[in-house]
């Protein structure tokens, strides 16, 4: 897939962040889009930014968490275009919350969409891709899917499971010896509005004595390293050459490097940095 002129791909989280970056840098490259996104309001704008750029677009208002929902629009998405090159399963959320408190509805929202939403892509998608005959599943991570952290027990079990699922995917896609491939990606901290939309457990809140709001506002600035056009470019520059794993950001190329050297050594370190941080709200 070195070139994308004239293939088409289908984004999900299409509707703001990096899904809208991801859109707006598959239109500069030549690529037809297919977008879709629970936010329908949103996904309306991203078309709306599109609508001159000389590719085709169409839009589809998708929960990627619902299986037959997923695969009904990957069928559109044939019908619409003819055919389908491309999928990235962008769709996210993000969770804080202790890991012995997260309560079972709020783990299963999360992993619904951060790792569910990716199974449903990827089993939707696949079989277009393989008939279209040159094909590229793409698998939105997180560098919290190469290392861990306090307080993000939930997110971190689902971008893991991504991981480990898309590196499996893309073993046995190299064994079938197609033209059908797939990348797993881990970004580093994107400036979107995913930490100002987590959801915080109140349990965190009393634990920690940090009111929600704050812990969100922190969050959003600890992330903000990457710009999301910057990161859609290394994105799809990875998925151009063919890279099993896709590292977006100095912060997850950085961070990739020490816990490849330390091993599970990196852990201390990560504890004394989270409780200075949280002497620092507690200072502020």
């Amino acid at each position: 897939m070195r070139n994308l002129q004239g293939r088409v791909a289908a984004v999900t989280g299409a509707g703001s962040g990096l899904g809208r970056a991801l859109a707006h840098e598959l239109a500069r490259r030549g690529a037809h889009l297919a977008l879709g996104d629970v936010d329908d309001a949103g996904l309306r704008e991203t078309a709306a930014q599109l609508r001159d750029c000389g590719v085709r677009v169409t839009a589809a208002a998708v929960d990627v968490a619902q299986r037959k929902a997923v695969f009904a629009w990957a069928d559109a998405c044939v019908r619409e275009h003819g055919r389908v090159n491309l999928v990235f399963n962008n769709a996210g959320v993000a969770l804080s919350a202790p890991a012995d408190a997260v309560h079972p509805v709020d783990f299963e929202w999360i992993m619904g969409i951060n790792f569910w939403g990716v199974v449903h892509g990827t089993q939707a998608f696949l079989p277009h891709l393989r008939a279209s005959g040159e094909g590229h599943v793409v698998n939105i991570s997180s560098l919290f899917g190469l290392m861990a952290m306090p307080t993000q027990a939930a997110y971190n079990a689902s971008k893991f499971a991504v991981r480990g699922y898309t590196e499996a995917l893309r073993m046995e896609l190299d064994m079938e010896g197609g033209r059908v491939s797939a990348s797993c990606v881990h970004p580093g901290g994107v400036a979107t509005n995913i930490a100002r939309a987590q959801r915080i457990d109140e349990e965190l809140v009393r634990r920690t004595g940090v009111a929600a709001q704050a812990q969100r506002e922190r969050g959003d600035a600890l992330i903000r390293v990457t710009p999301p056009d910057a990161a859609a470019r290394q994105i799809l520059d990875g998925v151009q050459r063919n890279a099993r794993r896709i590292l977006v950001g100095p912060d997850a190329r950085r961070l990739d490097r020490l816990v490849r050297l330390l091993g599970s050594a990196y852990q201390p370190l990560v504890v004394r940095q989270a409780r200075k941080l949280l002497r620092g709200r507690h200072a502020g």
